[in-house]
């Protein structure tokens, strides 16, 4: 999409917010393009393959992972920009970021990473991702981080405590202000949402975990459902699965566009300020919000404390307290650049480093630690 075809509410990479370092533009990239070049290009964003989304990346080769789920973030928020005239490049930056700061084991891992820093400021992913983009990528000779846009670092921060938001400049104004991010931001989270809610529903179904016949009575899945099953009778459970799943998000997609459009005709902004200024308008009509939280409510109670997450969870969790206990007892352990953040922040960089592992990477030096047997 040209400039000329965007609203003139939609992010404008010419007039954008800028860079925390002044840079030359690119004579070939606009300044969403290229915070997106340079985050596919991160350290960070490679790691996303081995990290979890909901199992250990080694219980099997087609599970989702924090990688192949920011691809479809990126791809379903496209898709959204796109009908609603707004800037595809960012949302699809905004997308490929937002997961750079997880730990490893996805939200175990999350969890048991803050109870370790619960005396050291807390740890939490979204903060994180910001923290990685602004200063652990170590890749430029002028910078720390990554060097992003204010819009695309605007629409990674997708929550933040006032506490929080004080210690983080510009990006955190908008939480003591009260106002809002742009459409991008604002659009790019609700594509999160869709996307895990289904492919968690995809790899459920996979595991063996869920059952289509529990998930039946769960009204947005059953109404898809009956509709392929009355157009293809004897489609296999495989493809009436698949079928199912993407007319959810077909549902989804739709709706979200349908009413954000009526909320822009209401409101009528006729620039990103207005947009900064109004209440959230991007978002489901409430009919369809009920029912995607009930999907969320089934996937919760069924899926993400199904007992055998809860054991690969404990598992986790475990690893990650016992990595935090040792490398904060003796920062000699940390790796030489580790050891150096220590002497300034030491909870802080432990946090980093264990924040920074892959699942396999995390399991490895665990026994490295503390599977004496192996080492000796």
């Amino acid at each position: 999409m040209t400039i000329e075809q965007l609203a003139p509410y939609a992010a404008n990479p010419e007039h954008s917010i800028g860079r925390l370092y002044s840079e030359l533009p690119s004579s070939t990239r606009n300044a969403f393009q290229r915070d997106r070049d340079r985050i596919i290009h991160s350290t960070a964003f490679r790691r996303l393959e081995y990290k979890t989304q909901v199992f250990v990346n080694h219980e099997g080769d087609l599970f989702r992972t924090r990688l192949t789920h920011s691809i479809e973030v990126a791809q379903l928020a496209r898709g959204i920009a796109r009908t609603l005239h707004l800037h595809e490049d960012l949302t699809e930056a905004i997308a490929l970021a937002h997961d750079l700061g997880h730990t490893p084991f996805g939200h175990a891992g999350q969890d048991a990473l803050n109870e370790c820093m619960r005396d050291y400021g807390g740890f939490e992913h979204n903060l994180q991702s910001l923290r990685v983009v602004e200063q652990l990528e170590l890749r430029y000779a002028e910078f720390d981080g990554l060097n992003l846009t204010f819009e695309v670092r605007e629409g990674i921060l997708k929550h933040c405590s006032v506490k929080n938001a004080r210690q983080l400049g510009d990006v955190g104004k908008r939480f003591l202000d009260k106002t809002s991010p742009s459409l991008e931001a604002q659009l790019t989270n609700y594509a999160d949402e869709i996307a895990y809610n289904n492919h968690d529903i995809d790899d459920g179904l996979r595991s063996g975990l869920i059952t289509v016949e529990q998930l039946s009575k769960v009204e947005l899945f059953a109404q898809n459902l009956s509709e392929v099953k009355a157009l293809y009778p004897k489609l296999e459970q495989k493809r009436l699965v698949n079928e199912t799943v993407r007319r959810m998000i077909n549902t989804l997609v739709v709706d979200i566009c349908t009413q954000s459009t009526k909320n822009i005709a209401q409101h009528k902004p006729q620039s990103i300020a207005d947009i900064r200024r109004l209440p959230p308008l991007v978002h489901f009509s409430e009919e369809v919000a009920a029912k995607n939280l009930k999907l969320k409510q089934f996937l919760r109670k069924n899926l993400y404390h199904h007992y055998r997450v809860n054991r690969m969870s404990a598992k986790a969790a475990r690893i990650v307290r016992e990595l935090f206990g040792a490398f904060f007892e003796n920062t000699g352990l940390l790796p030489n650049e580790f050891q150096v953040y220590a002497e300034a922040d030491k909870a802080r960089a432990v946090a980093d480093y264990i924040a920074g592992m892959t699942d396999r990477f995390a399991i490895r030096e665990h026994r490295k630690l503390f599977a004496v047997e192996e080492y000796l």
